[in-house]
């Protein structure tokens, strides 16, 4: 048990050294030079989900993923890529749910559907209560 407990202690400072050691991208944290470019990026970033984070786009993440992916974007973008054709590439890499714009296909279809459906349920609803109201 000693030997375990020493070993432990050991390896214990090597947990602080567990930061990544790599420098972000360039242009993690930098804009493009081309205002309108950089427009079309920015954009991008804020419909893209961080994979980390989940509940931030790769725009307002502090996740180093984040920050690459950022950078995929602007070096992307300024290579001349469109932003629909950099969307794809991301939804292909990381999965549909990167994106915060699904597209309307058979497997997203409900989500879509959904609000219109419980809009016109809940019409029915209140419309069937203000008739009992009135007979009453």
């Amino acid at each position: 048990m000693r030997r375990l407990l020493s070993l432990l202690l050991l390896l214990a400072p090597a947990v602080l050294y567990a930061d990544p050691v790599m420098a972000p991208e360039p242009l993690s944290y930098t804009q493009l030079p081309d205002p309108a470019a950089e427009a079309r990026a920015q954009a991008l970033m804020q419909t893209i989900r961080c994979v980390v984070c989940q509940g931030q786009s790769i725009a307002d993440s502090d996740a180093d993923l984040a920050g690459d992916m950022r950078a995929i974007i602007r070096q992307r973008i300024a290579a001349g890529e469109t932003p629909e054709a950099i969307r794809a590439w991301m939804v292909m890499r990381y999965g549909r749910w990167v994106s915060y714009k699904p597209p309307l296909d058979p497997v997203t279809w409900p989500l879509w559907a959904a609000p219109v459906v419980l809009v016109a349920v809940g019409l029915l609803v209140a419309r069937g209560t203000l008739r009992r109201r009135r007979r009453a």
